[in-house]
């Protein structure tokens, strides 16, 4: 089996999917469904003209629509019974017949009825009272009211400007007008043309039947199809979306038994690009995992020596320091198969999911063995079990012990190997570090000065940098930086290239780069009054005069002091390492609380009274002086005793049943005792050294008014000899673009009204 496993030859991913033939097929029934529907409209294909019913009103009281021949050209109405769409068709004249007139009389006794007739096709009375009918010799009579609402309907009745005329007297009269004589001659399809009106039923219905009377006919359509369509349609479609919707979420057929499926996601060997020359600044951690490569590459050469390989590797480290780039060059060295995910991607609300997707996850990886697996966050996972108030999380628990069981149970997972990451392995469950499991815990601490330019060098390979650039003294400069934050620098230094419409990336870009990542960006738009400006830079100068009379500016030498506001700052004194420190003592950090009290301690000296603006350094000189005591056990009185059993970050899950107090009151009033005195006494230095220099004081002040930035070496020429043989230049703002009404990303409103101006004859001609 060995022998088999070693000629695999890794395995590449799956294609990447192709279209959704699934999907693409149910969008064509669709439309062929809906083709089909609309087919069934008597209306589709129609060669009759379109108009709508206001228009054949219009007509039709004009007399233009063929009334007397139904059989030939009949009036029609069709109604849908699936729908209140209706169909009214009809033949227009081509030409506006010519037609005769004759004249009309209708003798009545009930008025009402004969003005609720004319009202009703639009016709205008005219009324005349107690006035004596004219010869109505020539006149046709018409017999009754039936008749004149037949001639009204078929649109035959002439409306001039006095319309027809109602004589009355009392109940009678007589009703006289004109109207116009059915056409002579026969009709032909050359004579006419085919019209048609849709129409509401439910909203025009009442206004067609008064308009047409009788001279209609009325049918009525059953479209079986488009009654199913409407009442089917809609619910198969829901269904089917509803059924896509669920296959996509659960990632292909199978519905929701794929909701339980690993979330792992196979990166490609070839496209994988990440190898060891891309991380730079930890040779020891590769030299660790180096072997995984070896064994992975050639397995025979462990296994004739009876080596097995480490089943898990655990990176720890800082966040930013490179573990997740460490893993995939570690796989992009390997060239094989390399499955990565999430810790929080197991967790879900139902129980038991998370546990099926770790078990889906190593039977896929076994398919694709040799293969690494790569759990990136681990603690969302693997913390503790059973600790917290109300006992542990059922979910999180049961994806651990599967975890547990798949890593080192009674199956052999052969050539799976798992690669986690975590910046937090104290809250990590016991069961997932011991051996045969994890293995291996490769620590990724923070890069050293040399460890540090070579990061510089990787990420500098993606701009263009000055040939005259030396990346050395910012990486002594940059000293408790990650990877991820000189990353940052060197982009940062290539957009403050651009902003200056530099071809390359220069030095001082690196300088400000360096500057802005670590202490923040220059705020030059802040208003500050004088007193504020000038109070913050006493407190910045006092903060330098302390740190070059100790003996602490041999290990933190004074980098520059400023008074522009960085960040959350109003003034910076920077304090920049040589080299890197990785002990501290007792002098040195006594100093430490002399340099942070510095600034308070400036403004009593000068001003006889002291702002808010020193709370920032209580806090760091108060953090120190606990550290000395409780931890560093450097005072007299309590010893070389460790007083507090924990003094970072609580996990609640496991420290909140244990009490991190460990000593008496007494104890605890010795401690308070000591961390003042430390504290007081330093305070009491500071204020003595600043007291001596109080004028050198007030001049390093002036000069950083009047030049707003200074060097450390000049700061140090002030205080020995009250000059600089080198002055800074005075830095101005940024320049104002060229255009200030260029348009912008960001444009602020103009709330102002224009300015009145007053356009004379000699601007007009210009």
């Amino acid at each position: 089996m060995a022998d088999d496993n070693e000629k695999k030859t890794p395995q590449t991913p799956p294609n990447a999917p192709g279209p959704n033939w699934g999907l693409m097929t149910l969008l064509a029934v669709i439309g062929g469904i809906l083709l089909i529907a609309f087919a069934f409209d008597g209306s589709m294909g129609s060669p009759a003209r379109a108009i709508s019913l206001d228009e054949f009103t219009k007509d039709y009281r004009k007399g233009l629509v063929v009334t007397g021949d139904q059989k030939q050209f009949p009036i029609e109405v069709v109604t849908n019974d699936a729908s209140s769409n209706s169909t009214l068709t009809a033949y227009l004249y081509r030409k506006a017949p010519e037609f005769k007139t004759g004249r009309f009389y209708l003798p009545f006794t009930n008025s009402e009825e004969v003005r609720s007739l004319c009202n009703r096709f639009g016709i205008t009375l005219t009324t005349r009272m107690d006035a004596s009918a004219p010869s109505l010799t020539d006149a046709e009579r018409v017999r009754s009211t039936d008749d004149l609402a037949r001639l009204g309907e078929e649109g035959r009745i002439i409306v001039g400007e006095a319309g027809p005329v109602i004589y009355e007297n009392g109940n009678q009269g007589v009703i006289v007008g004109e109207y116009r004589k059915t056409p002579t001659g026969k009709l032909t399809s050359r004579d006419v043309e085919m019209v048609r009106v849709e129409f509401s039923r439910t909203f025009q219905g009442d206004q067609v039947r008064d308009l047409l009377g009788n001279n209609v006919t009325y049918s009525v359509e059953s479209n079986t199809m488009m009654t199913i369509l409407i009442n089917v349609l809609p619910v198969a479609i829901v269904f089917l979306l509803l059924f896509f919707l669920f296959r996509a979420q659960s990632g292909g057929p199978g519905g929701a038994m794929k909701f339980a499926r690993s979330r792992a996601r196979l990166l490609d060997p070839s496209k994988n690009k990440v190898t060891f020359k891309d991380v730079a600044g930890i040779s020891e951690a590769k030299e660790e995992v180096w072997e995984i490569v070896e064994f992975l590459r050639n397995p025979k050469k462990f296994r004739n020596l009876g080596g097995t390989i480490p089943k898990g590797v655990l990176m720890v480290g800082p966040p930013g320091t490179g573990k997740t780039l460490l893993a995939r060059a570690i796989a992009g060295e390997a060239n094989v198969p390399f499955y990565t995910i999430s810790g929080s991607d197991f967790v879900e609300m139902f129980v038991g999911v998370g546990a099926s997707r770790v078990r889906d996850m190593f039977a896929e990886a076994k398919k694709h063995s040799p293969c690494l697996i790569f759990i990136d966050e681990i603690d969302a996972v693997g913390r503790h079990r059973g600790h917290g108030v109300g006992g542990g999380h059922d979910e999180r628990e049961q994806t651990l012990n599967a975890l547990l069981v798949e890593m080192d149970g009674f199956t052999a997972n052969e050539n799976v190997i798992v690669i986690a990451a975590t910046n937090r392995v104290d809250v990590l469950d016991p069961a997932l570090l011991r051996p045969g499991r994890f293995d291996r815990q490769v620590t990724v601490n923070l890069p050293d000065a040399a460890g540090r330019e070579q990061i510089l060098r990787v990420h500098a390979r993606k701009v263009k940098l000055d040939p005259s650039v030396d990346l050395g003294p910012i990486a002594r400069a940059t000293t408790g930086f990650s990877g991820a934050e000189l990353a940052n620098v060197v982009n940062e230094a290539a957009l403050i290239a651009a902003r200056r419409n530099q071809q390359t990336v220069q030095q001082a870009d690196l300088e400000e780069a360096r500057e802005k990542v670590r202490w923040g960006r220059e705020r030059r738009s802040l208003e500050i009054t004088d007193k504020e400006k000038y109070n913050t830079a006493i407190h910045e100068a006092g903060h330098a005069i302390c740190l070059l009379k100790t003996d602490l500016s041999k290990t933190l030498p004074l980098h520059k002091v400023t008074i522009i506001p960085r960040g959350p700052a109003l003034g910076v004194t920077m304090m920049l390492p040589e080299e890197d420190q990785h002990s501290e003592y007792r002098s040195e950090m006594l100093d430490y609380i002399v340099v942070t009290m510095g600034g308070r301690c400036a403004e009593q000296v000068v001003f006889g009274d002291y702002s808010g603006g020193a709370r920032g350094d209580i806090h760091q000189a108060t953090s120190v002086a606990r550290k000395m005591v409780c931890v560093y056990g450097m005072s007299d009185k309590l010893g070389p005793v460790e007083y507090g059993s924990n003094h970072n970050e609580v996990f609640l899950a496991r420290d909140i049943s244990q009490s991190t107090r460990n000593f008496s009151e007494h104890t605890a009033r010795v401690i308070d005792e000591e961390i003042h005195r430390i504290v007081t006494e330093n305070y009491n230095r500071a204020m003595s050294i600043l007291t001596e220099n109080k004028e050198r004081l007030l001049l390093i002040a002036d000069k950083l008014i009047e030049f707003e930035t200074l060097s450390g070496k000049q700061v140090k020429e002030l205080l020995e000899t009250g000059e600089m043989t080198d002055p800074p230049l005075r830095q101005l703002p940024p320049e104002i673009p060229a255009e200030p009404d260029a348009p912008t990303d960001l444009e602020t409103p103009n709330d102002e009204p224009p300015a009145e101006t007053t356009t004379t004859e000699e601007d007009k001609q210009a």
